[in-house]
């Protein structure tokens, strides 16, 4: 699996599994056949409220805990220095692990000091609970403020398509060594029917997705889609034998309409 370096202990592989919105039963079925497709990469986050059920797949499979990379998150109503140490001792017995390659916050929050959280985050690191960390739906007036704390901000984690290309922020993040994962890689499906990603896939003789999964690869951005079917799962993983040119990759970049499926839903941002 192709990764990209996060910091000297830590490398992400740049195709990952995304878990949001998969529960019960059908979780746990779409991780086992992630893993069993050759996934090693998985995210989730305690709102998705399905850690137990992402770690038991993960325990199940009896593929070493070292040869995986789980990414999970802080919602932004725990920040608080007390809120992520509690969060974490949960988040470890719930996905049945000793450590977290990634956590990230889960949205900023203005009422909670960032250098408060990242402390506490830092300290995880420290003491080998937690590979790296970061953060997820911060846009650059946030990640300058978490940057001026002086801890490691290593990756933001964002909606990122098609027609939603964030190339300003992405900027942003290569200055700064930050790197960027898209969920909704297919803007929620919306984005496969655009003429221009359709003309593509005929092209390359393909799926739309895998198109889409390999211009995020090309531009060095990490991205989670993610499926409960398992021909669909194969599929995202067989974009990376997928490579388009330079000129189609600009044309990708021109679909940008900034449609925004996540909204930053809370008053305090």
């Amino acid at each position: 699996m192709l990764t990209i370096r996060l910091n000297n202990n830590c490398s992400i592989p740049m195709l990952g599994f995304g878990t949001w919105k998969l529960q019960g039963d059908i979780c746990e079925q779409a991780v086992s056949d992630a893993l069993e497709l050759g996934f090693t990469h998985f995210d989730t986050a305690d709102s998705y409220a399905n850690h137990k059920r992402v770690g038991d797949a993960l325990k199940k499979s009896g593929i070493k805990r070292e040869t995986l990379f789980l990414t999970t998150k802080i919602w932004y109503e725990k920040l608080t220095e007390i809120e992520v140490f509690e969060s974490f001792k949960r988040f470890q017995e719930e996905l049945q692990t000793d450590y977290i390659d990634l956590l990230l916050v889960h949205w900023p929050n203005k009422n909670v000091p960032i250098a408060e959280t990242l402390k506490a985050m830092d300290q995880l690191k420290r003491g080998g609970s937690v590979k790296s960390i970061g953060v997820s739906n911060f846009n650059v007036t946030h990640l300058e403020e978490a940057l001026n704390t002086g801890y490691e901000v290593s990756l933001n984690q964002v909606e990122f398509h098609p027609s939603l290309n964030q190339n300003d922020l992405k900027i942003y993040c290569d200055n700064k060594d930050i790197k960027v994962t898209a969920y909704s890689p297919n803007g929620q499906g919306q984005d496969l029917s655009i003429p221009e990603i359709k003309s593509l896939a005929k092209k390359y003789s393909c799926y739309e997705s895998q198109i889409i999964l390999a211009w995020l690869r090309q531009k060095g951005i990490i991205a989670i889609p993610k499926s409960t079917k398992k021909e669909h799962i194969k599929a995202n993983l067989e974009s990376l034998k997928i490579k388009i040119s330079q000129a189609e990759i600009e044309e990708i970049n021109s679909l940008n309409t900034n449609k925004r499926l996540v909204e930053f839903k809370f008053s305090e941002f």
